[in-house]
């Protein structure tokens, strides 16, 4: 099968992908038309059905694998389908595990590197604290290496929650070489657990989309919880500790209006909230041009993490 990483402007293709969204809209002159994104594991694609009642446009649903045959143009220097036929797939012509979008890096090496920090840390309590997750409960690791961090903003696809936690903990432990006044103990427990939340915030795979959970209380409130029931749980772990640890979680998206219910008040707490949020931006830059033709310096449009009109650099 051809995938979307291959896919080029000009081309029409014939193709079974996985609708990931689907939304009926109105033109500016009052003409209906489908907005689609599809999916592969090597990533989504932006479609439209312009004209969804014409003849060979079956019905499907959001989440259906589709057949689709269209034409490849660009739009603000991305590619988008514009999809001339489409049904429903048959089970017998897709394998699952072709539309899961998923990490470019190894997802063991990278398990591995992650808990091999929990080595190093030095506070009894807190690698008491750490191992009970990561090396202990088989269920936590298997879902923690599967999931993803998002639902579409940065490192949405399988392995993401993993591949995020492990960039923030490297930049966090780069942050200890240079400022002697953090504590590295705390700061690198903080950073593996800051977004462990995300695992009830957001649904598994192929829906990846937001629980009631996660609409209601979200992934930083969830997180914060679920530490603090496993603390109970560890003999003498000191209360002042305890609560420098979930102030770092708390406070980890820096700013009220950006969901922390804390700003951070601890230098751990500012250094993870900038480690957070240069892997964030770092990510959406690099997943916002992965599918820009090469070579192409157009501007890009607005990004809405950003808040900048973006474009990839000159050669």
């Amino acid at each position: 099968m051809k995938y979307i990483e291959e896919i080029r402007e000009g081309e029409r293709i014939s193709a079974i992908l996985l609708c990931k969204h689907k939304q009926s809209a109105v033109t500016k002159n009052g003409r209906p038309y489908e907005n689609l994104i599809l999916q592969d594991k090597t990533g989504t694609l932006d479609a439209k059905i312009w004209e969804p009642d014409s003849q060979g446009i079956d019905s499907f649903e959001t989440l259906d694998y589709i057949s689709v045959v269209g034409d490849v143009t660009s739009f603000q220097g991305s590619l988008q389908l514009n999809v001339k036929r489409v049904r429903k797939a048959h089970s017998e012509e897709y394998d699952p595990k072709d539309y899961l979008p998923v990490s470019r890096k190894d997802i063991g090496l990278m398990y591995k590197e992650l808990t091999d920090y929990i080595k190093t840390i030095e506070n009894p309590y807190l690698k008491k604290l750490l191992s009970g997750f990561f090396l202990e409960d088989n269920e936590f690791a298997k879902r923690f290496q599967a999931h993803s961090a998002a639902k579409s903003v940065h490192h949405g696809f399988m392995g993401g929650l993993l591949e995020h936690t492990l960039s923030v903990t490297k930049l966090c432990e780069m942050f200890c070489g240079q400022y002697p006044i953090l504590n590295r103990d705390l700061l690198l427990t903080a950073a593996m657990f800051h977004d462990i939340g995300k695992l009830e915030e957001l649904s598994d795979f192929p829906a990846n989309d937001y629980t009631d959970e996660g609409q209601l209380l979200g992934h930083i409130m969830i997180g914060t919880e679920w530490i603090g029931g496993h603390i109970r749980t560890i003999s003498g772990f000191p209360r002042k500790l305890s609560n420098e640890l979930k102030h770092c979680i708390l406070a980890h998206h820096g700013e009220l209006e950006f969901g922390s219910p804390k700003k951070p008040a601890l230098v751990e707490a500012v250094a993870l909230h900038f480690a957070d949020n240069i892997d964030a931006k770092m990510e959406t830059l690099i997943e916002a041009f992965a599918n820009v033709p090469d070579g192409n310096t157009e501007w890009l449009g607005y990004n809405r993490l950003l808040e900048s009109n973006i474009r990839q650099t000159s050669k």
